[in-house]
């Protein structure tokens, strides 16, 4: 990478800055999560690399301008990962996969302490850039870790039904930005029963978007084998394809 960002090198690769790569790191990022979806291992090798890479450039970008080196940053997170398992590398006890959670949070505050920074409130530290699934995800486990949260699934559960009404009622006369608000109210809503039940809500919906992908495939494909497009199908050969899709898997 110093050779590629050196006067003689690349032109593409010496015109990148830390902004204009941020898009190939989100970019790899998915493409990780792809291959392991796909239990694609010899993918995910090459995957990795290409991730790895988006480390490499950002630190050598910072290495140019004297900011850091990648060392610094291999060597941060050596150094983080044994003072937040004192369990392993000290005489702390922790049991449970929540216990080691509990201590880890607990330590990075103290650490933020100890740097003098000011505290942040508890939904702060929750990146804006990350994708709204996620952000969802973060933002209700925070809240809840704080003790603001329903007693159990089925009260979440009946919120959905509350949120469905009210997106019913938002359909007879209201604004399409108050229906975009009961929508989104409903996804954050599904979001937390997925929480209750310890589903990643990312990756179930990764999975049928999957899913939807095999089986419309299947439906285009078979049709263009006997002659059609979607366009000249009706919507119940369209659907009895989807269901002999359905019935495959």
């Amino acid at each position: 990478m110093a050779k590629l960002r050196a006067p003689d090198g690349c032109p593409w690769d010496r015109e990148q800055s830390f902004d204009s790569i941020k898009k190939y790191t989100l970019e790899e990022t998915y493409e990780v999560l792809d291959a392991i979806d796909a239990r694609d291992w010899n993918g995910l090798a090459e995957e990795l690399g290409d991730f790895m890479l988006q480390a490499v450039f950002y630190a050598q970008m910072a290495s140019e301008q004297n900011l850091f080196r990648i060392d610094d940053s291999l060597e941060a997170i050596n150094t983080k990962l044994v003072r937040r398992h004192p369990h392993i590398f000290s005489d702390a006890i922790a049991n449970t996969a929540d216990d080691v959670k509990k201590r880890w949070d607990e330590i990075k505050k103290e650490e933020k302490q100890d740097r003098g920074e000011r505290p942040k409130l508890l939904l702060e530290s929750i990146p804006r850039a990350m994708p709204a699934l996620v952000e969802a995800q973060q933002i209700s486990s925070k809240a809840a870790g704080a003790g603001f949260d329903w007693e159990g699934v089925e009260q979440v559960l009946e919120k959905v039904h509350e949120e469905l009404d009210e997106l019913a009622e938002s359909r007879k006369g209201g604004s399409q930005r108050e229906m975009e608000g009961e929508v989104g109210d409903l996804l954050f809503t599904i979001v937390n029963v997925a929480r209750f039940l310890k589903v990643d809500p990312e990756q179930a919906l990764r999975r049928t978007n999957a899913k939807f992908r095999r089986r419309f495939t299947h439906v285009e494909q078979t049709l263009a084998n006997g002659g059609k497009t979607l366009q000249d199908s009706s919507i119940s050969e369209m659907e009895g394809l989807w269901q002999e899709a359905k019935q495959s898997e």
